[in-house]
């Protein structure tokens, strides 16, 4: 008779790790399900897959923070992806990412190069360089000037908050893209974007010189954003938030629980969280900061379920909704989704 052994620290060790094996199911759903039984980093990914797509079973409002150079990297489609299908209510994205979206609905282009290049040699002919991806600048200006004529163009008697305008060039994108990006797909599925530091970009450039050059009036009203943001948390039954990177977008989604508190007196949290980092929190950089540092400020509810992968977010990306693309179809048809009227103001009619 075989003896069953009790061991020292029983009650800890009660799940084994089961080693991933190689069969016949190649899916990344089928993957991340193996990788929920490993350790490290592995192991969070297939979590954060499970996680998210709770968020769309049970009906949260679902709100994405979009920060570095994801767009130049090649994550536009997914995000695109995302947008159309709806497994996001709301996105919210720095300034730059925007930009790189404009920059190839106009039929432009990013480009793989060298981390190694000679940087000197890059600027005088005129490229732009991000880590290994490279950039016409003679493009970007015209980008530039591109988004001052349409900032031009638009009626200046109020300030527009970053909503507003980026759901007002989206719709104007859409009349001349050959393939839908972030802004035009956002428009057509209405999906409002919100891009709190949008100064901090090629935006506030672009409009910038419109100003001293062509006298452009136009003005932004970011203070509209955060009243926004808090009344969409405000009016919903439960939010999610999935970001990829941290910054002023993630900070921004953050605070919109702290606000929508104060509006009501109550202060929920966000009941689902997911981040794909790279920095760390011993700095003190929010970017980095675990959730557990978001619930001492009431952005987390107490039983919020949660996870931290660190990981570059373009081996995450492609994973994560890859997977959902597969496994979110049953949750999204019985979805019911937030409805918004787009205007001067974002009228919010809750499910």
């Amino acid at each position: 008779m075989k003896m069953i052994r009790r061991l020292k620290g029983a009650k800890y060790l009660t799940k084994p790790t089961h080693p991933i094996q190689i069969d016949r199911d190649r899916s990344v759903p089928g993957l991340l399900d193996k990788m929920e039984h490993i350790s490290f980093q592995g192991r969070n990914l297939a979590l954060a897959h499970q996680i998210w797509l709770q968020m769309l079973q049970e009906n949260a409002v679902v709100i994405m923070g979009l920060s570095g150079a994801l767009v130049p990297a090649g994550m536009r489609r997914l995000v695109a992806y995302l947008l159309k299908n709806r497994c996001i209510d709301v996105l919210v994205a720095t300034g730059a990412n925007i930009f790189h979206d404009l920059h190839e609905t106009l039929g432009r282009y990013h480009y793989q190069g060298d981390p190694r290049t000679d940087d000197a040699g890059l600027q005088e002919q005129a490229v732009d360089r991000v880590y290994d991806t490279l950039a016409s600048e003679e493009e970007f200006r015209e980008a530039n000037e591109w988004i001052g004529g349409f900032a031009g163009q638009l009626d200046h008697s109020h300030p527009y908050s970053t909503r507003e305008f980026l759901h007002l060039l989206g719709r104007e994108l859409s009349e001349i893209a050959t393939e839908d990006g972030i802004l035009t797909s956002a428009y057509k599925s209405r999906v409002p974007i919100f891009c709190p530091a949008i100064t901090d970009s090629s935006f506030g450039v672009a409009i910038g010189i419109s100003r001293i050059e062509k006298k452009n009036p136009f003005q932004f009203d970011v203070i509209q954003d955060v009243v926004e943001m808090a009344q969409i948390v405000a009016k919903s039954r439960s939010t999610g938030v999935v970001y990829f990177g941290g910054g002023t977008p993630k900070t921004f989604v953050q605070q919109s629980e702290a606000a929508a508190g104060q509006l009501h007196a109550t202060m929920r949290g966000h009941k689902y969280a997911v981040q794909v980092v790279t920095d760390v929190p011993f700095y003190g950089s929010y970017s980095g900061s675990d959730f557990d540092q978001a619930q001492s400020y009431g952005r987390l509810s107490k039983n919020a379920r949660s996870v931290t992968v660190r990981c570059d977010a373009t081996i995450a990306m492609p994973m994560l909704v890859t997977a959902l693309s597969q496994t979110a179809s049953k949750a999204m048809r019985t979805r019911k989704r937030i409805q918004f009227t787009f205007g001067r103001d974002l009228n919010i009619n809750m499910p």
